[in-house]
């Protein structure tokens, strides 16, 4: 038995010896295509030699610099460009993944009210099924009932509101746009009962990700949450550590919404997986404030503003430039979406599939008429998961979609560089997949 502490305890899991582009190879000589990039991280495979170069190139002239001593040109760099691509944001930090860059924005929203003089300014509003990080000050503000259960009496008292879920919960003769602005309505209401005075951020995905399974927000649904934001002083902070660094079609998912947040965080394919790396990018506004007052940001970890994780980062984005890489992600989540539709809407047990770019979701059901969820029990997602594996596919799997115990989905999140004819295997082989587990239930 391993004396690493794996995923689960209960089974070991594959052993990747070796990569070749979109593919992990496995000690038997197995060649898995990987369609979700692990969880939407590798967004350029996993062998692209520009980063891996540059990585090599940093590591022999400065691997490590604690930031309380120094900065470095790879550092400077990368904060020029990431924030030159975020419309209407102006500094950033880099951390060193997802749950770090949201904690880093809840106390620095929090220092920035503490700092304004507004001290009661305390709560986080966020969505039922939304998941921010599993460090403890994320966890507790999100809606992943599941991942929070365990460690309930570790946790702040969250405050939720509904999430923009047209599939299951826009009403019956409801139009799209009435809907969203039916939900966005809820976070004033939540705002008017907590005491405006009282109240921080709202926190949300862009495009909800492992939770729910590629949940875009319906047309004008962001555009009424920053009115309600503004009229309240309370932040907006948009989470795109899934969504974001061009997985749905452009650089930040926000993009798409024609609003800018106060505060916006990124990972995952922010570093292509070479390097573990996560950014909070903000307004200046925010830290105009911090430096007039403390001067000082109180926070801070080992890792952040890493040398070879910020060289890996820069490389990364400026391969995405260099071969106009969007063009591609919104070329093939077109493919993927119709050969997703063409194979996949006549089985009785897909509910849904939607999606951005390169981030698309397949919601599993009992019943396509009822949407009704398959039992729990059944974890039709893991079958699903694990004989996608044996024919040699990888997708991201997830129960719990509809209350954090019911429902099913996989998340599909190919790299940018994938190919229309990978495109077509994918497709193919999650069809054949879905039929065979389902009708074997």
């Amino acid at each position: 038995m391993s004396s690493l502490i794996h995923r689960s305890l209960l089974s070991q899991p594959t052993k990747a010896v070796a990569c070749d582009g979109v593919y992990i190879i496995d000690s038997q000589g197995k060649r898995y295509l990987d369609a979700c990039g692990g969880a939407a991280v590798s967004n350029l495979g996993h062998t692209n030699q520009a980063v891996i170069d540059a990585i090599d190139k940093q590591l022999h002239s400065v691997a490590y610099a604690h930031s309380a001593f120094f900065t470095t040109q790879a550092l400077e760099n990368l904060a020029d460009l990431l924030t030159s691509l975020a419309p209407g944001m102006d500094k950033v930090l880099f951390l060193s993944g997802g749950s770090e860059a949201n904690e880093a924005a809840l106390k620095l929203c929090r220092q920035y009210y503490v700092e304004s003089g507004e001290v009661t300014k305390s709560i986080f509003i966020a969505r039922e099924q939304s998941y921010h990080g599993n460090t403890l000050g994320v966890l507790g503000i999100g809606g992943n009932e599941w991942r929070k259960k365990a460690f309930k009496p570790l946790l702040r008292d969250s405050h939720l509101i509904s999430p923009c879920y047209e599939y299951r919960l826009k009403a019956e003769g409801e139009s799209s746009y009435d809907y969203g602005q039916r939900i966005a309505n809820e976070l004033e209401t939540k705002i008017l009962e907590l005491g405006a005075e009282n109240v921080a951020a709202f926190i949300a995905e862009t495009v909800v990700g492992a939770t729910v399974g590629a949940v875009p927000a319906v047309k004008g649904y962001f555009k009424r949450i920053r009115e309600i934001c503004d009229q309240y002083d309370v932040m907006l902070i948009l989470d795109e550590i899934m969504c974001g660094i061009g997985r749905t079609g452009s650089m930040f998912a926000y993009e798409l919404e024609g609003i800018a947040p106060d505060m916006v965080t990124s990972a995952k394919g922010l570093g292509a997986g070479y390097q573990a790396i996560g950014a909070l990018l903000c307004q200046d506004y925010i830290t105009d404030v911090i430096r007039q007052t403390s001067g000082f940001f109180q926070h801070g970890h080992t890792f952040m503003g890493h040398a070879t994780a910020v060289a890996g980062s820069l490389a990364t984005l400026q391969y995405i430039q260099d071969n106009q890489l969007m063009e591609n992600v919104n070329q093939r989540g077109k493919q993927l979406l119709n050969c997703l539709h063409s194979s996949l809407d006549s089985n009785p047990h897909v509910g849904d599939i939607r999606g951005r770019g390169l981030f698309i979701g397949i919601e599993l059901v009992a019943d396509k008429i009822t949407k009704e969820p398959f039992p729990a029990e059944l974890k039709v997602n893991k079958l699903i998961k694990s004989t996608a594996m044996e024919d040699g596919l990888m997708c991201y799997p997830m129960g719990g979609t509809i209350d954090g115990k019911q429902g099913d989905h996989i998340l599909l999140a190919p790299a940018f560089i994938i190919t229309e004819s990978q495109i077509e295997d994918i497709a193919r082989i999650i069809s054949l997949v879905i039929e065979k587990v389902t009708k074997g239930l």
